[in-house]
């Protein structure tokens, strides 16, 4: 009988796929009696989260080994290693070696397992069930990054930009499917620059059309968070042409001033994030849009950060994922002249305020409508456009697609009745 250590996922939402493929890779090396702390490196404060973390661990598991990995272990392993709650500290390449876990299941001695990640060239996707049921599922396509936004280290802990093979997700998409499952979520870290190094530099919009062509019965494509400046003509015309693409995107915004923009090193403008979003709605009205927004970048002023808040009304935001500014050591923005914190956080609770009143206009536009959704584990179903809906008893099992009445906004979810029922991811066709 195998066994599985306890893993603590904390940060991105590619961390927590990789967490669950390490619970299968230790549980197969029958690693036992042991807690792996997936970490995160993306402000100084997470970092900080993971020592806490860490040493929480140590207290509530005295004789656990303690098995340190992700972002902030990758881009500074030895201070986790002198850490006296530590046993071993491994890399992001290696956290996903079956040789590695066999062989930390085989040695005990405290070691430090951390290679040169800029120098990963290739990367294999994981197909996660993330919900423990058929809902959907993350299949991830790409790693890295080859881009150096001022505010981030990421790149330093994920190396360079590396994909997955069209014809490995392929595969692995079948798999889901046959497998049951509704939903197939695409993952990394900057996936718009999928392929750029596979041979013929294929685009993420040669993936997805050869996804949604290759493997007919998906129900439902969904994209995690892009970057509206690396769309393609190819991807733009499924995205607003296809409806098993879901009707949602998450776009990597960051701000909606010119000259912030600029000093953060993205590559799109203002003018260009509105306009991307108004072309899609138009081709495609029922699309929802999200966004990342950075409240208190250094040298942000009062007018630059309104553009911020105009820009969710501008580029008609539903969604919007708000960052206080935290100085990441070792970046360029660390070293820019600090805004003081007690205004990056009254700026940072406007911007949410600005949010969540977009979001919910948004629900109560949906309410008396129906739509389809697929259910998930506790009673609830998520809509196409990334809409929760808490649903009544009747609705059916995890992954099944239903057909449902919208009665009410509760909070952040909408409430709804199911009205019909299907099991099959085939009911779009």
């Amino acid at each position: 009988m195998t066994t599985r250590p306890h893993i603590i996922s904390l940060g991105c939402r590619l961390n927590a796929v990789e967490s669950e493929a390490m619970h299968r890779l230790a549980g197969a090396a029958d690693l036992s009696d042991a807690v792996v702390v997936n970490t995160c490196a993306v402000t100084n404060e997470a970092v900080r989260s993971a020592r806490q973390s860490i040493r929480r661990a140590r207290r509530e598991r005295p004789n656990a080994r303690i098995i340190v990995t992700g972002c902030a272990a990758q881009i500074s392993p030895q201070s986790f290693a002198d850490m006296s709650e530590v046993d071993v500290v491994i890399g992001n390449q290696e956290k996903l070696e079956a040789a590695q876990w066999q062989a930390l299941a085989n040695d005990p001695s405290n070691t430090i397992r951390v290679d040169d990640i800029m120098s990963v060239r290739e990367t294999a996707g994981h197909m996660i069930d993330a919900y423990g049921d058929r809902a959907r599922a993350f299949l991830q396509i790409q790693n890295g990054c080859d881009h150096r936004c001022t505010f981030c280290i990421i790149p330093f802990g994920r190396g360079n930009s590396r994909s997955v093979p069209i014809a490995r997700v392929i595969e692995q998409a079948r798999i889901l499917v046959d497998g049951g499952h509704q939903e197939i979520v695409l993952t990394g870290v900057d996936i718009t620059s999928y392929g750029s190094e596979l041979d013929g530099a294929p685009t993420l919009g040669t993936l997805v059309a050869s996804i949604l062509d290759q493997v007919p019965d998906l129900y439902r494509l969904r994209l995690s968070s892009i970057d509206g400046a690396e769309i393609d003509q190819q991807l733009f015309e499924r995205i607003t042409g296809d409806v098993r693409i879901a009707p949602h995107l998450h776009l990597s915004m960051q701000a909606g001033d010119n000259l912030i923009l600029k000093r953060m090193k993205r590559r799109h403008s203002r003018e260009q994030a509105i306009e991307l979003c108004a072309r899609i709605k138009e081709r495609r009205p029922e699309m929802a849009f999200g966004a990342d927004i950075i409240a208190g970048f250094p040298t942000e002023t009062e007018e630059m950060f309104q553009r911020s808040l105009d820009i969710i009304d501008e580029a008609n935001l539903q969604y919007t994922h708000v960052f206080p500014f935290s100085p990441r050591e070792g970046t360029p923005a660390a070293r820019m002249p600090q805004l003081p914190k007690d205004i990056i956080k009254e700026r940072a609770a406007r911007l949410r305020a600005k949010g969540n009143s977009a979001l919910h206009s948004f629900l109560d536009g949906l309410v008396g409508t129906k739509a389809d959704a697929v259910m998930e584990s506790g009673g609830r179903a998520r809509l196409g456009n990334f809409a929760g809906v808490k649903c009544d008893a009747t609705s059916g099992k995890a992954g099944a697609i239903i057909s449902l009445r919208l009665t009410a906004r509760d909070g952040d979810m909408l409430l709804g009745h199911s009205t019909a029922c299907t099991p099959s991811a085939r009911a779009h066709s």
